[in-house]
């Protein structure tokens, strides 16, 4: 359900996502961790405040669909959908197991709440455009966000979907990116240079806002800036965002696409996000 929470119940929400995300890492001993913690705050304003939904009835059709282009990144996405209750927090320990609903790579036959199996980098953008595209078709308002990657601006199929999205005026379609400049091979920015994006997608088409991905306050205006623009054309927002942000120790390690955790970390790192966050538990 769509909701207009307080920042310190953003704040709560986005604490509580991080810790589920370390607590299924340490269930594997493994995991995207990484990305999760960066992305909390962005999660935790989309499950809280933004999207339309129903938690009792994740294949509403009324509902707003959020995909995961990124699909390694679904520790994080789980951690959102235990906060919004689509999940139940029992299932947190079988991540990654066998016969689990929560497999270490997003899959939509699997988990609910998932609306797309993603992963292999690229796709996401173009079939949130073809959704978009239905959803007008049907006169259903529902609008679609595609969560995706820096490491997706590489992907020509990326920038042919942007203008796809513009030509046919997706006035439904948001689109987060989120920016640490990391990938598999390096940082992002070293292996396909991609700056200055804003212009690109303003030369595109789309509506553009950059902000911190990490500072709660800034994502629910931009959430609230591109819900509200009243001009027919797609949205788009750039984040940057820190891998293991709101650990401080994981904030600092030496950055690559999968952070290493030694195994009497885990908990380190959560009692760390709990001394931090002692009052956000609204």
């Amino acid at each position: 359900m769509e909701q207009q929470d307080s920042l310190a119940a953003l704040r709560g929400a986005a604490y509580r996502i991080r810790r589920y995300a370390l607590r299924m890492g340490e269930v594997q001993g493994q995991g995207y961790v990484g990305q999760a913690l960066g992305m909390a705050d962005i999660l935790a304003v989309s499950y809280r405040h933004a999207l339309n939904y129903r938690p009792d009835a994740p294949e509403w059709e009324g509902r707003d669909r959020f995909l995961l282009s990124h699909g390694h990144y679904a520790i994080a996405l789980y951690a959102a959908l235990l906060e919004a209750g689509i999940i139940p927090e029992s299932e947190l320990e079988t991540y990654g197991s066998d016969d689990s609903r929560l497999p270490m790579s997003g899959m939509a036959t699997y988990t609910p709440g998932m609306e797309i199996s993603g992963g292999s980098l690229g796709q996401g953008l173009s079939i949130a455009v073809g959704m978009a595209l239905g959803l007008r078709q049907k006169g259903n308002p529902a609008f679609v966000y595609n969560s995706m990657s820096d490491g997706e601006l590489d992907e020509g199929s990326t920038w042919e979907a942007a203008l796809s999205a513009a030509h046919h005026r997706l006035g439904n379609l948001v689109t987060l990116v989120d920016i640490n400049n990391q990938q598999a091979d390096g940082p992002s920015g070293k292996i396909l240079g991609f700056e200055p994006l804003a212009d690109k997608w303003a030369a595109f088409g789309w509506f553009v806002q950059r902000v911190n991905g990490n500072d709660i306050g800034a994502v629910r205006a931009a959430f609230d800036a591109a819900r509200a623009h009243d001009q027919a054309q797609p949205r788009v927002i750039l984040f940057e965002t820190l891998m293991g942000s709101g650990v401080p120790f994981l904030e600092e390690r030496d950055k690559n696409h999968f952070i290493r955790v030694e195994a009497d970390e885990w908990q380190q790192a959560i009692a760390i996000l709990d001394a931090n966050h002692a009052g956000d538990t609204q």
